[in-house]
């Protein structure tokens, strides 16, 4: 066997196409011990298989395990996932809805609804790469009593990829064709040979939401459905009531699919508030569970977690905190639309003006003083898994620096301090959400930018509102409405591809997508898109792994998206509490075989 035939047999595991006991198989029949091709795979960052993916789950019967206390700080506000553009809305969705299969922490696929992972081996991957067929778990029904089939897969690719839904998960749908087999098998077809196939129908871009009660709002009346705030799901748990930006609560289901499962009777998911009190509210007075996000500054984190009831839980993942620099005009409109892509900012337009807010923003502070084990600094916007991660960035902080650049651009001081050049300010409003760290880092950031003539006016924007999906509101971070935002991206996969369409252009937020595009930051770029679209048929590992360390160097490098620390998967629990947690997808992705230790 060549370098070249050796490559090709790991990118088909990178893939999925072939299984790791496949590779090993077929090393051995060339000489190579397990331990030897097992550790090809690490080289390659491929984790190896583990019966621990997914920790074992102790009960021996379904129910008995009383309530199950969880604080979001971030409400939710609706429980549609093809709605639910923030990880709240997505997370509390997922309580009720399931995907065919679901990503576990050592990013291997766990089937959910589907019977089993697809691959080479069990043909459900084509050897070209143009097609993934799934087959589906029998005996599944919806929480009504009615069957779940292959219909109800065909309805929710038809839902999605429907322009007039403006679904968050049209971008996963539109570009496959989706066949029905028979009433337990479907086939999803590609345009071209496609290295990650794990999209639609996966984790949360993938829960499926029932025909039956979904077929009459499939159009430009999709918001209208009544199932949108009482779903009925597939899921361990079963709706009782839902408080948009308050409380969800569910019981358990007795007819769920999956043998002993769920432990606990009744759930209660319950937002708003801080992530300081939510913090206290578990390792402090165990009134909770378990805690989501917690962004929190560390010193607190350890003071609390030494009360002895309950522990940190850390995950490493791609999740980025980062601000954006508006590209377009905020302030006014163009064709009755604000932020428009026809429109270009003032002054972020200019190249000097970018450089100098990238040098203006102690990364290191960041992770010293406020974030801590949850918040190591970082230059690149794609962080993980490790074969994609940037050598090329490096972050620098320099107020000197940033005056140097923008005397030589032009931009002089006012009596007031405030730098202008052909009537344009350098004064920016920068928004974010409500919660501690950030409004530490707004007041780190202001401070510097102070010091080079810039004016930073913060605003603190509370998350329920912030993270919505509410059109009517102007202060959601889709629509963009402002010079400068932060807040933390994550990523649900295993893989860059969906993380990384954030910044292709086909994907900008706009008043005609209902600002549900999933380029925010309105980038756009030429050679983004191209080198994206190649990505998505390069079946060469390393070819395709040196074309994500490309984009995310044109992203950074444009200084519209300025990288500040990493954010692995940071909770709270009480030590009693087993829950699954993964980097890779929601918190609640497996949340029916959470339990509590007796």
């Amino acid at each position: 066997m060549n370098e070249d035939d050796l490559r090709q047999m790991i990118g088909r595991v990178q893939r999925g196409s072939l299984s790791r006991r496949g590779f090993v198989k077929r090393m051995a029949a060339v000489g190579l011990t397990a331990p030897m091709a097992t550790q090809l795979l690490a080289l390659s960052g491929i984790s190896p298989a583990s019966a621990q993916s997914v920790p074992t789950y102790a009960p021996s019967r379904r129910g008995g395990g009383g309530a199950l206390k969880i604080l979001y700080w971030q409400a939710a506000t609706l429980l549609n996932p093809h709605f639910g553009s923030g990880t709240t809305n997505a997370d509390a969705s997922r309580v009720f809805y399931e995907p065919l299969a679901g990503w576990a922490s050592d990013g291997t696929l766990h089937p959910i609804l589907a019977a089993e992972i697809p691959s080479t081996d069990n043909g459900g991957l084509s050897a070209d790469g143009r097609s993934v067929t799934w087959k589906l778990k029998r005996g599944v029904k919806w929480h009504d009593g009615q069957d779940f089939s292959a219909d109800d897969v065909i309805f929710n690719w038809e839902f999605a990829k429907n322009p007039a839904v403006a679904a968050v998960s049209s971008g996963s749908y539109r570009d496959v064709n989706v066949v029905k087999v028979d009433d337990h098998t479907v086939r999803v077809e590609f345009a071209q040979p496609t290295p990650f196939w794990a999209d639609a129908f996966v984790a949360a871009i993938g829960q499926l939401i029932p025909k039956h009660l979904f077929k009459d709002y499939a159009g430009a009346n999709a918001r209208d459905a009544p199932t949108n705030l009482r779903p009925v799901g597939t899921s361990a748990y079963k709706f009782v009531s839902f408080a948009p930006g308050d409380n969800l609560r569910a019981e358990l289901n007795p007819n769920y699919h999956m043998n002993n499962r769920p432990f606990f009777d009744t759930l209660e998911v319950k937002g708003g508030g801080d992530a300081v009190s939510a913090a206290r509210a578990v390792l402090q007075t165990a009134d909770f569970d378990y805690a989501w996000n917690m962004q929190v500054e560390d010193e607190i984190l350890k003071r609390l977690e030494a009360n002895g009831r309950g522990k940190v839980n850390i995950i490493e993942n791609g999740n980025i905190e980062f601000v954006q620099l508006n590209p377009t005009d905020p302030h006014n409109e163009v064709e009755g639309e604000r932020a428009s892509i026809k429109s270009q900012h003032p002054a972020f337009g200019d190249p000097a003006v970018r450089q100098a807010m990238a040098l203006l923003i102690d990364r290191n502070a960041l992770q010293q003083f406020i974030y801590g084990r949850g918040g190591p600094a970082t230059a690149n916007f794609l962080n993980n898994p490790p074969r994609f991660v940037s050598p090329n960035m490096r972050w620098e902080f320099s107020i000197a620096k940033a005056n140097e650049i923008l005397d030589a651009a032009g931009w002089v001081r006012g009596r007031d301090g405030i730098r202008a050049k052909d009537g344009v300010r350098l004064r920016f409003i920068y928004q974010t959400s409500v919660n501690a760290p950030r409004q530490r880092t707004q007041a780190v950031y202001k401070q510097a930018a102070q010091r080079a003539g810039i004016d930073l006016e913060l605003k603190s924007v509370t998350a329920s509102v912030f993270f919505s999906s509410d059109v009517a509101n102007p202060d959601t971070y889709t629509k963009f409405w402002a010079d400068m935002q932060m807040y933390t991206t994550t990523m649900p996969q295993a893989d860059p591809e969906r993380f990384m369409n954030q910044y292709v252009s086909w994907e900008v937020s706009s008043k005609a997508n209902n600002w549900q595009g999933r380029n925010i930051a309105r980038f756009r770029s030429e050679e983004y898109d191209r080198i994206f679209r190649e990505s998505q048929g390069e079946l060469d590992p390393v070819k395709r792994a040196a074309l994500f360390i490309r984009m995310n160097d044109i992203v950074v490098s444009s200084n519209h998206i300025i990288p500040l620390v990493k954010r692995p998967l940071v909770s709270a629990s009480l030590n009693n509490l087993k829950p699954v947690l993964s980097a890779w997808d929601g918190t609640t992705w497996l949340l029916g075989d959470w339990w509590r230790e007796t």
